[in-house]
């Protein structure tokens, strides 16, 4: 089986919707890399119901160490950067995406994280 993760900065205090918006962002641009690094599991994911969790981290630190930890692995992940036009400074990291990608591999890299 396969799943995503998003994994969120919590630090920013992004409101409900901002957070709900870059979630969507990391969610698809994901989707899209982990389309071209593997379209088979990315395929599969689509057929089992797209299951994805969002997990939160600290603070722009923990959140690079956990990308950087998936792309070490193999794992399609893609950085989010805000365009600024609401509550955040142009170019500000707020969350990644990760996957679509195999359940296991996912949780090995990801598994301590909680839950948004």
């Amino acid at each position: 089986m396969a799943k995503q993760a998003i994994v969120v900065r919590m630090d920013l205090r992004m409101g409900k919707g901002k957070m709900c918006a870059q979630v969507a962002h990391a969610s698809l641009s994901a989707y899209k890399e982990a389309l071209r690094k593997n379209k088979k599991i990315a395929e599969e994911w689509e057929r089992e119901g797209m299951k994805k969790i969002v997990l939160k981290v600290k603070n722009l630190e923990e959140l690079l160490e956990y990308y950087k930890k998936c792309e070490e692995k193999g794992i399609p992940v893609s950085l989010i950067r805000d365009a600024g036009y609401t509550q955040i400074e142009p170019g500000t990291i707020t969350c990644f995406g990760a996957g679509p990608w195999k359940d296991e591999e996912v949780d090995a890299v990801l598994g301590n994280l909680k839950l948004l």
